[in-house]
């Protein structure tokens, strides 16, 4: 299990993604920074426990209306090679030390354990809490049995989001842009294979929840 260190990071994560944010394609802001509030999510364990897999929400407050991000993100101790063009930044961990901070959707160890939690194999754990699982995070699958082992992520953004295509004839939709949705738990769009959905607060309190994933069969 991870162990969720009570400790400072040099920059922030939030700092790192007010820099990054505005670089991609769905992203909603103006030409000004976002002014972003880390509004909720959970983690994922690595089996290995080497990397970090978090999925945060991330709220804009900048915007006429709060625009919540989905993103995805990993944490290594070590570059993870070939994956330049989806690093962060880095940052320093008050516990750990320098720790390299990627975009989780082009991480391997993040998409298998994605994978893994669609299918039932894996738990959500809870974003800020050791050794707790997050129960308000709910998933569904009907495909034929999801492979366990690693694939080279090659996802594809555009100004809906992330697409990932995944092994068995499947892709993983990652929304980026949170829609709230009355269901509970909400489920995702006739004909998907899998989903993930959750919840986060509004910067008023008010508690919203969505659908984070889509696996659709192709």
């Amino acid at each position: 299990m991870a162990v969720i260190h009570r400790t400072t990071l040099t920059p922030t994560k939030v700092e790192l993604l007010t820099a990054w944010l505005p670089t991609r394609p769905w992203y909603r802001g103006g030409s000004g920074a976002p002014a972003l509030e880390r509004s909720g999510g959970f983690r994922l364990d690595d089996p290995e426990g080497e990397v970090g897999i978090e999925f945060m929400v991330a709220t804009d407050t900048s915007t006429p209306a709060p625009t919540a991000y989905l993103i995805p993100l990993t944490y290594r101790g070590v570059p993870l090679e070939g994956a330049e063009h989806a690093l962060i930044g880095t940052t320093e961990h008050g516990v750990l030390g320098k720790r390299w901070v990627y975009d989780g959707c082009h991480d391997p160890v993040l998409t298998t354990e994605l994978h893994a939690l669609i299918e039932g194999r894996a738990r959500a754990m809870a974003q800020s809490i050791s050794d707790t699982p997050d129960r308000e995070v709910t998933r569904s699958y009907t495909g034929e049995p999801l492979p366990g082992t690693a694939f080279t992520p090659d996802p594809v953004d555009d100004e809906h989001g992330t697409r990932i295509p995944a092994p068995h004839h499947t892709t993983l939709r990652v929304q980026r842009v949170l829609t709230p949705v009355p269901e509970n738990p909400p489920l995702p769009a006739p004909g998907a294979a899998g989903h993930v959905a959750s919840g986060w607060p509004t910067p008023d309190g008010t508690r919203l929840r969505a659908v984070f994933m889509v696996l659709d069969a192709d």
